[in-house]
């Protein structure tokens, strides 16, 4: 049994889930391989139709599961409401998209006639983390299931609820099976990546635990979707804007869900002649819009850490720059009515002095701080942002968009964002995932639809249909 206390408040428990030990597991896949037979069967039209349904059915409890979402997960209630919206969003799109991309490529001319066909994989295990347990699953759900696959999703133990019911929702409009949950750690986890009637694990998380169903996934060579941690720079050039609105931005990009997601702003570099105004800008920005609080509360922008140990965690690093010269300033203000006592809480701070092979630099901090690096040229900052083996994102500030562009092709990061960072900056259209150790396989986009699809082909050349001069001199194509 797993239980999870609120993490704002934490003598309060939000609930418990049964743990899918491997015989679970085991059934649970043998009746999605059964349902996925007739799905995949089912005309496209009719799968997109039952995801739009579907999705009409999470909408129409976005308020209630938004609040469940920030019970469990200590995310603030507005960002609830807009991620719970977004997946609603993410699944009617990703059946609009289908019907287009998922029809069948003919080529029929003198060369032959080809046929190119988008097969499902099969049955996908979706592994889902915590902090934001619906649209991570969304982005796996739509485009698995519009292209015929069913989906067994395994959440976050830290994050079981909304999701659930999410799937509940979603069952009633798709049938029996389509779509399933197993609750557990990590024995669940690895009972489902390691079980052969998966086939294919698509995976949202840290690189330790990516790793580890990498080479699970690997033994029985199933295919894997990994989109990993960064450790994103948000590069300002001299022209940045520093006014209230982009500061505004860059601070919600890198606090909102207090810091804890993969493509929040984790170093800021910025202009060593601009440092002063750079620093005053940001705090002001920071006094603005971070309020920190119970997430149910009105007017709270920033809610607590999710455990005990990424409390201590992130306090260590912070502690640890200072002790080697650091200086950390706090941010924001706190909700006067909010009681820091009960929960995970921490102060959001900027450190200014960190070296930049600093653990507070060089890790993903995945909390609510930030170092900023002074530099004093671009192939300096450009080699700073580069720095690592983390390349999931990155942002390149500046007032010149063509100059922008030409630094953010300098940059080794899957997805780099303009003068934004974070979800403001994020589009259905543009595929999303990381290079070097930040994963490999893109969602969003039409990419993003595709991946879980398998091109299957048949093909009649030319030369062997009727009339055709057949093999000739030409053992080989030309």
């Amino acid at each position: 049994m797993i239980e999870r206390e609120n993490p704002a408040r934490t003598d309060e428990l939000v609930g418990s889930v049964e743990a899918a030990d491997p015989a679970a597991v085991d059934a649970t896949v043998v009746r999605a391989r059964t349902a996925q037979r007739a799905w995949a069967a089912s005309a496209l039209e009719a799968r997109c139709a039952a995801v739009r349904a579907g999705a009409d059915l999470v909408a129409a409890e976005l308020d209630e599961l938004a609040e469940l979402m920030a019970r469990e997960t200590g995310k603030v209630l507005p960002d609830c409401r807009g991620e719970l919206g977004f997946a609603v969003t993410v699944l009617r799109w990703s059946a609009d998209r289908a019907e287009t991309l998922l029809a069948d490529e003919v080529i029929d001319d003198d060369a032959g006639r080809l046929v190119v066909r988008r097969r499902p994989y099969g049955v996908v295990a979706a592994i889902t983390p915590w902090n934001a347990p619906v649209i991570l699953a969304a982005l796996k759900l739509g485009p698995a299931l519009v292209s015929g696959n069913v989906v067994v999703v395994k959440p976050s133990p830290l994050a079981p609820y909304a999701i659930a019911r999410v799937v509940e929702l979603l069952c009633s409009a798709l049938g029996e099976d389509i779509v399933q949950v197993v609750q557990g750690d990590a024995e669940t986890a690895t009972a489902l990546v390691g079980h052969p009637g998966v086939d294919r694990v698509a995976f949202t998380g840290g690189e330790r635990a990516g790793r580890a169903i990498a080479a699970l996934a690997g033994q029985t060579l199933t295919p894997t979707l990994m989109e990993l941690g960064g450790n994103d720079a948000a590069l300002l050039l001299d022209d940045a804007d520093l006014g209230p609105d982009a500061m505004d931005r860059l601070v919600m990009a890198t606090f909102a869900t207090s810091g804890q997601v993969c493509m929040a702003v984790k170093r800021l570099l910025v202009p060593r002649g601009r440092l002063d105004e750079f620093v005053a800008a940001y705090r002001s920005a920071a006094d603005r819009v971070l309020r920190l609080g119970d997430p149910l509360s009105e007017g709270v922008t920033i809610g607590p850490v999710v455990t005990a140990e990424s409390a201590t965690r992130v306090r260590a690093l912070v502690e640890g720059a200072c002790a080697r010269g650091a200086e950390a300033f706090v941010l924001g203000s706190v909700d006067p009515t909010a009681d820091l006592s009960r929960g995970h809480f921490l102060r959001p701070t900027l450190v200014l002095g960190a070296a930049a092979d600093d653990p507070l630099v060089a890790e993903e901090q995945f909390g609510p701080t930030v170092p900023v690096l002074a530099y004093d040229s671009l192939e300096e900052a450009i080699a700073l942002a580069n720095a690592g083996d983390l390349g999931l994102a990155a942002s390149v500030w500046s007032a010149d968009e063509e100059r922008a562009f030409a630094v953010a092709a300098r940059l080794e990061a899957g997805f780099t964002f303009v003068n934004t960072h974070n979800r403001t900056g994020m589009s259905l259209r543009a595929p999303f995932g990381g290079i070097k150790r930040s994963g490999w396989g893109r969602e969003y986009g039409d990419e993003g639809v595709l991946e879980h699809t398998q091109p299957c082909v048949v093909h009649a050349p030319g030369a062997f249909r009727a009339g055709g001069a057949g093999l000739g001199a030409a053992a080989y194509p030309s």
